[in-house]
């Protein structure tokens, strides 16, 4: 009899810049509720992680975006503590859209890159690899 694997979750995360502010979300649901974070979620079965990442952002911000560029994976198995996740980030660019709460999260907001609230996961490493 064949050994049933046991995978990690495939999650994406979108890293939004604008005049030196970041795009937040505060989670409106556990694990980390109320803390902020970086808008993302799970990936689907059968879909792209570019598209994932595009269709979560704007699930949580209501904003249409479109990638610049890879920033990393991330795959500490102690990340989440719902169980391991590996997470693929993504720097972003607004496209269009209005900025509304949506999805998980309880408000969304931009914060100075030098004035971050206390984050979620592993979403402050995350950030001060996005700006480099």
């Amino acid at each position: 009899m064949a050994e049933k694997h046991r995978n990690p979750a495939l999650t994406v995360d979108g890293v939004l810049i604008e005049d030196g502010k970041i795009l937040l979300i505060r989670r409106g649901r556990e694990p980390f509720k109320g803390r902020w974070a970086l808008p993302g979620g799970f990936v689907e079965y059968g879909e792209r992680v570019e598209d994932a990442v595009i269709r979560e952002f704007r699930e949580e911000t209501g904003l249409e975006t479109e990638i610049i560029r890879l920033v990393g994976v991330y795959s500490d198995p102690d990340r989440d503590p719902r169980g391991h996740t590996v997470s693929i980030v993504y720097i972003l660019k607004r496209t269009g859209g209005e900025l509304r709460v949506g999805d998980d999260a309880s408000e969304a907001r931009f914060f100075p890159i030098n004035e971050l609230p206390e984050m979620a996961f592993d979403h402050g490493k995350i950030i001060k690899e996005a700006l480099g």
